[in-house]
C-alpha cells in the first residue's frame, strides 16, 4: 500500500505544542520511524485499511477556543499551525456547502465540587469564561452550528449524532484539539456509524509524543489520517450540497 503524501505518515513537523512537552531531538526521528514501522506492520496483517469517504460529509472543529489556542493560558499552547490548517479545511468545506459544526466546553460555574473533574483543575471561572469563546480566526458563520459539551467526545451528552443523521451525513471530517483526548474520543464514537477522516495538519496536541502515538492509533483503528490537501481535493470535487447546518 502506498504511503501518504509528504515526508512520512506524519508529514513535515510543524512547530506545535508546549515547548516543555516536545521530544528531545535525539528521540524524535527514531520514534517517528518506529511508529511508522508499527503502522506498516498493522497494514500487512490487514488492519489500518482505508475506509474512504462517503457521499455526504460534515466537518467538525473541536475546541479551538481561546483557552486552548492562546499559549499564555493554563490549557493553551502554540497551535497556530493547527488553527491555520483548520481554516483551510473550513474554506474548502464552505465552498462545498457541507454542514459545519464547532464545539467548546460547557462551563458551569456553579457545578458541585464533587462533580468537577478530578484529574485536571481548571483555572477558568466566571471572570474569564471568555476563554471558551471560539478563536476569531475561524470566522464562524451564523449557519455553522456551535454546541457545548462536558465530555471529551462530541457525541457524549449531546445531540450531535442526531444532528448528523438528520442531515444524512455519512462522513465526519474531524479537526481541532487535542489529538489524544477530545479528537480521539470523538473519532472513537464516530467510527461506529460514520466514515471518519482526520486531516493530519488540522489536529494537534500540546504534547508531541501523545500526538504522534494517537494519530497512528486512530489511523490503524478508527479512521483515515491523510494530508489536508487530499481532503480539500475530495471536497472540491463533491457535488454541491443543497442543505445547510441548523443553527
Amino acid at each position: 500500500m502506498p504511503k501518504d503524501k509528504g515526508d512520512s505518515f506524519f508529514g513535515p513537523r510543524p512547530d506545535v505544542g508546549t515547548p516543555e512537552l516536545q521530544l528531545p531531538d535525539e528521540l524524535r526521528e527514531p520514534l517517528r520511524n518506529h511508529l511508522e514501522q508499527l503502522r506498516e506492520y498493522y497494514i500487512q496483517i490487514d488492519w489500518a485499511q482505508r475506509a474512504g469517504f462517503g457521499k455526504r460529509p460534515a466537518l467538525v472543529v473541536i475546541d479551538l477556543a481561546l483557552g486552548w489556542t492562546q499559549p499564555g493560558s493554563q490549557m493553551g499552547s502554540n497551535v497556530d499551525p493547527v488553527v491555520e490548517a483548520t481554516c483551510d479545511a473550513l474554506a474548502a468545506a464552505r465552498q462545498a456547502n457541507i454542514p459545519i459544526f464547532f464545539t467548546s466546553w460547557d462551563l458551569d460555574v456553579h457545578e458541585l465540587p464533587e462533580l468537577r473533574p478530578k484529574k485536571c483543575v481548571s483555572d477558568i471561572s466566571e471572570s474569564n469564561a471568555s476563554l471558551y469563546d471560539l478563536d476569531p480566526r475561524l470566522e464562524r458563520r451564523p449557519n455553522e452550528k456551535l454546541f457545548l459539551k462536558r465530555y471529551a467526545s462530541c457525541f457524549k451528552g449531546t445531540n450531535f449524532h442526531q444532528m448528523l443523521t438528520s442531515l444524512g451525513v455519512d462522513t465526519l471530517i474531524v479537526t481541532g484539539l487535542s489529538t489524544s483526548h477530545c479528537v480521539y474520543a470523538t473519532c472513537r464514537d464516530a467510527s461506529e456509524c460514520f466514515h471518519v477522516i482526520i486531516p493530519r495538519e488540522a489536529v494537534g496536541e500540546r504534547c508531541e509524543i501523545m500526538h504522534m502515538v494517537n494519530l497512528v492509533d486512530m489511523d490503524i483503528d478508527l479512521g483515515d489520517v491523510m494530508p489536508l490537501t487530499e481532503v480539500a481535493d475530495y471536497l472540491e470535487n463533491l457535488p454541491l450540497a443543497d442543505s445547510s447546518t441548523p443553527t
